[in-house]
């Protein structure tokens, strides 16, 4: 069967539980349902005989062509039937339906493998089923990541020698089996053409496969330091793959392999280029010779190496690169290096990929007229060179991140431009005067512009999407200068300027408008008229103004699903609810005294918050009709602190989804953590899953808490908290994963003396910054690829980085909670920093990946340092991080300080420290529907999309420890 010596060994069973069996036809009374153990593992359902025990005589049902069906005369049943004449039958009933399609889904994989293609990938094996060798005419046989091994018994007839047995092979997967050896048993399958033994620890490899007649063969993630010479002989090979090897240089016999067209050694350990090499292989059109050390290319008496077309030199150590040696190249990819000059040849030249160096000369000769994509962000660029403007072809530019000044108005003539990112830059002005463009999308946000080109947007009629956010503007230009307008412009993003109510009526304009942000300008007033003519318009984000109303025309708008207002002056309740299309409303911090609702909330509304309206004050009737929403958020009259004195902490927090209206992220706030002595903030990001940011939200105050009791030490109950906390995701660990921070206040009460200590601990890329003297002080570190350590460590450990730079093609963060699959290369350990808080501290931010890829620490801190509410402070993170392009899910918390002298060198009588708020601000009432709200990490307040946790959660994704502290 292939299954495991061991049924114990857990990490090798893929499925099992406790279920009611019923051997045999599902009709015969003599056969009852029992209670038994069932396990899914290697191809086989394995059954104990024995009832509700693991013991005694394990019945095993072999699965390979066998089925598994439905029953649909009993809930959640599937019976699961072998092949052949002596066919036997197992139904088992499962206790939920997630149960129920897991199973459905890992057994139909095994029951599908047919004659001549087989997938066993993932199935915990051993050796090799014995049913597998029914068939000769086996052609494609797939073993990846099993626990296979060359001799697994004396005992065993079915061990990876037996492989020859299958005369008609052409492919056959090995990789990830951790074999050691090579197993020379292919070598002797004369119809074998590819091979792939990635992953396998192998230190060489036998000359016997020189007599082979393999055309692909992949050696990816090994020890491999040379190639036998006896490759040579084979003249087929066409693709070899030696990435994530110990090569110090090209190895030679590839020289002679003249079928292959691609050299793919990514990952080892060259630090020369030896140009004389690639001479000698004027069969390769594309190296790849990403991630090795090399610091330069070498030979300098090389006139032209023709045949490279593609070059990929990312993520080296070059601090200088001349590439006019590769005179046909026609994509080079040089990210992530120390360059500041680069040299390269434009004949053929259709994309340059750049980013991420050090770069302030470019020169590309002759002019590229093939150029179509080029990526020269994050450098100290100062000046666009001027043969860009001469690239006819030229479809997309991405010059963001530098300190370019000023864009030359020829580059806006070119009639195959599409897409212009020059955010983040030092530009002044655009070009005044400009002629008809066929830019489609403009993004010129975190500039210094104090207005736009006044014919901007009347030449640009193919502009779909502008972003001039985070600059000076006060004013916008004009789309028409008649009733008629071409405008096809949908996506308008203009927060974070000094925008006046004079620029409203101009939007009218745009008739197509979909998406409109304009927040944190200066708006007073927004003209019903003007709404009125928005009828396309579906979101809306106007927060942060002095706003007294929005208009009752926003009814025009049947489109509008998002309306997002906050922090304005709103006293009276917008016509919103009279719009069957709305899904998120936020008029929080404002200045509302009543709610006006219709008799039917609308259908698809999921998130209404009105907190932060000190005046409001609702009914019985309406809050009953409003606890009908799934996310609704409003104050709850204050109990008033007992003691009279400042809390030293107090926070506001919000969460918004992303573009896919999934809720990713989930926060944690406990500000009377541990009797009220303590605090405990966090907040997790699971980038694609609900399901491991709530478990991190329900789980970890616990876990920590239980670790206080055994230490003091800082950093050994935070590093065991993220430790345990691996272990409880269980299931939903070993598949999925998420980022997370976690920042604990604390003061010792035996010691009246003490100060408060604040305890960062972060993995991922959610992560902490404190605000000390008006400046960041970072408390988190990110672990991913771009750190020497980090990456030594991965290649130790034999992991493939794929081209976007993730661990296996999951994660591009190293150290991370779950993914257990992907261990040891991807650890759970945290970066753990502890400091005593002064009176200089002003408050702190946890965020995650979404606001920390949008906002830089200095521009998070600068924003929210005069903001005076922590509620409001949150909201307005989220808010810019939206206008700023993030379209992941956000999770802010702010945590606002108020360390007195007092409570710095002495925390009042008998150690014990100044009062906090509670677990959950006092002010604010939370309904979530279908999530529970008994558990310490209460869910978090959203300013996105309502979450979508509760309806793609099961109790069966976690482990039994998880489950208990969830539910």
């Amino acid at each position: 069967s292939g299954k495991p010596h061991s049924i114990g060994s857990s990490e090798r069973i893929q499925l099992s539980g406790m279920y009611n069996v019923r051997k045999g036809k599902i009709h015969l009374p003599v056969n009852r349902w029992t209670r038994r153990q069932a396990i899914l593992c290697g191809t086989c359902l394995i059954v104990s005989s024995v009832k509700e025990s693991q013991t005694g005589k394990m019945h095993v049902l072999p699965l390979i062509g066998g089925k598994v069906e439905e029953v649909k005369k009993h809930q959640h049943c599937l019976a699961f039937s072998s092949s052949g004449p002596q066919s036997q039958t197992y139904y088992i009933c499962f206790d939920n339906f997630t149960e129920y399609l897991r199973w459905l889904r890992q057994a139909s994989k095994v029951a599908s493998q047919r004659i001549s293609s087989v997938d066993l990938s993932c199935c915990s094996l051993e050796h090799l089923p014995a049913n597998l060798f029914y068939s000769q005419d086996l052609t494609h046989l797939n073993l990846k990541q099993n626990f296979l091994r060359l001799n697994p018994s004396p005992s065993t007839s079915r061990a990876l020698s037996e492989l020859q047995r299958f005369t008609k092979l052409k492919s056959l997967n090995l990789s990830n089996n951790n074999l050691g050896d090579f197993p020379l048993a292919v070598c002797s399958i004369p119809t074998l053409t590819e091979l792939n033994v990635s992953c396998n620890a192998l230190r060489s490899v036998p000359a016997v496969v020189g007599e082979m007649h393999k055309q692909t063969f992949l050696l990816d993630g090994n020890f491999l330091q040379s190639l036998p010479d006896e490759l040579e002989h084979m003249h087929q090979l066409s693709y070899v793959s030696l990435s994530f090897n110990e090569f110090a240089d090209i190895p030679g016999v590839l020289e002679k392999l003249t079928a292959m067209d691609k050299l793919c050694m990514s990952g080892n350990c060259i630090d020369t280029l030896n140009l004389q090499v690639l001479k000698r292989m004027p069969h390769i059109k594309h190296v790849d010779l990403r991630l090795n050390s090399i610091r330069r290319l070498e030979g300098d008496e090389i006139d032209f190496l023709h045949h490279v077309t593609q070059l990929d030199l990312r993520d080296n150590k070059l601090g200088e690169l001349d590439a006019t040696v590769f005179n046909n190249v026609e994509v080079l990819h040089c990210e992530r290096n120390q360059l500041v000059t680069l040299k390269i040849s434009g004949y053929f030249l259709k994309a340059l990929y750049a980013s991420s160096n050090e770069l302030v000369h470019l020169d590309v000769y002759p002019v590229p007229n093939c150029l179509a994509y080029m990526d020269i962000s994050r450098n100290h660029l100062e000046n666009l060179p001027e043969w860009v403007c001469d690239s006819r072809k030229l479809e997309v530019l991405d010059v963001g991140h530098n300190q370019i000044r000023e864009l030359p108005a020829r580059l806006f003539y070119n009639s195959s431009l599409r897409k212009l990112l020059a955010g983040h830059n030092m530009l002044g002005r655009l070009p005044d005067r400009l002629e008809r463009t066929q830019v489609e999308v403009l993004d010129v946000q975190h500039n210094q512009l104090l207005e736009l080109p006044s014919n901007l947007l009347l030449k640009a009629d193919s502009l779909r999407f502008l972003n001039a956010s985070a600059n000076k503007l006060e004013m916008l230009p004009p789309a028409t200068l008649s009733e008629e307008t071409h405008s096809i412009l949908q996506e308008l993003y203009l927060t974070n300027n000094n925008l006046t109510d004079k620029c409203v009526p101009l939007l009218t304009g745009h008739p197509h408008l979909k998406i409109l942000h304009m927040a944190y300008n200066r708006l007073q007033s927004f003209p019903a008229s003007k709404m009125a003519k928005l009828e396309e318009l579906e979101e809306i984000d106007i927060s942060g103004n002095k706003l007294k109303a929005i208009p009752t025309t926003i009814m025009n708008c049947r489109r509008m699903h998002t309306v997002i207002a906050h922090s304005n002056c709103i006293e009276v309740f917008p016509e919103v609810m009279q719009l069957s299309e709305i899904k998120c409303v936020d008029l929080s911090c404002n200045e509302l005294s009543e709610v006006t609702l219709p008799e039917n909330l609308p259908p698809k509304l999921q998130e209404l918050d009105l907190t932060g309206n000190p005046r409001l004050a609702l009914d019985h009737k309406t809050l009953e009709l409003l606890n009908n929403i799934r996310c609704f958020k409003i104050d709850q009259p204050s109990a008033g602190d007992a003691s009279g004195a400042p809390a030293v902490w107090s926070h506001g927090y919000t969460e918004a989804s992303g573009v896919k209206n999934k809720l990713c992220v989930a926060a944690l706030s406990a500000n009377n953590f541990c009797d009220n002595r303590e605090a405990l903030y966090g907040v997790f990001d699971g980038d694609r899953n609900v399901e491991v940011p709530y478990l991190l939200q329900c789980t970890m105050s616990d876990i920590l808490a239980e670790e206080l009791q055994k230490t003091k030490n800082e950093e050994e109950y935070m590093i065991n908290t993220f430790i345990i906390m691996q272990r409880k995701l269980g299931t939903a660990g070993q598949k999925l994963g998420g980022s997370a921070v976690l920042c604990h206040i604390k003061h010792d009460p035996m010691d009246p003396g003490g100060c408060f200590t604040l305890t960062s601990a972060n993995v991922g890329k959610c992560q902490t910054v404190l605000c000390r003297n008006g400046k960041p002080l970072p408390l988190s570190r990110c672990y991913v690829m771009s750190c020497e350590e980090e990456l030594k460590r991965i290649k130790q450990h034999k992991a493939i980085i794929t081209e976007d730079g993730k661990v296996n093609g999951v994660t591009d963060s190293t150290r991370i909670l779950g993914y257990t699959f992907l261990h040891p290369s991807v650890v759970p350990r945290p970066h753990v920093q502890s400091i005593t808080l002064t009176p200089q501290d002003e408050f702190f931010i946890l965020g995650s990946k979404g606001l920390w890829d949008s906002l830089s620490m200095d521009e998070a801190v600068e924003a929210v340092r005069n903001v005076p509410d922590a509620l409001a402070a949150a909201k307005k993170l989220c808010t810019l991080a939206q206008s700023y392009g993030c379209n992941d899910s956000i999770s802010a918390v702010v945590v606002q300080l108020n360390v007195t002298e007092d409570s710095f060198c002495c925390c009042e009588l008998n150690g014990v420290p100044p009062p906090s708020p509670g677990i959950f601000p006092q002010s604010v009432n939370v309904v979530i529907k279908d999530r529970p709200t008994d558990a310490l990490g209460m869910p978090s307040s959203s300013s996105g999309m309502a979450s979508e946790i509760s309806s793609e959660i099961s109790t069966s994704e976690m482990s039994s420890e998880v489950g208990s502290t969830a539910s």
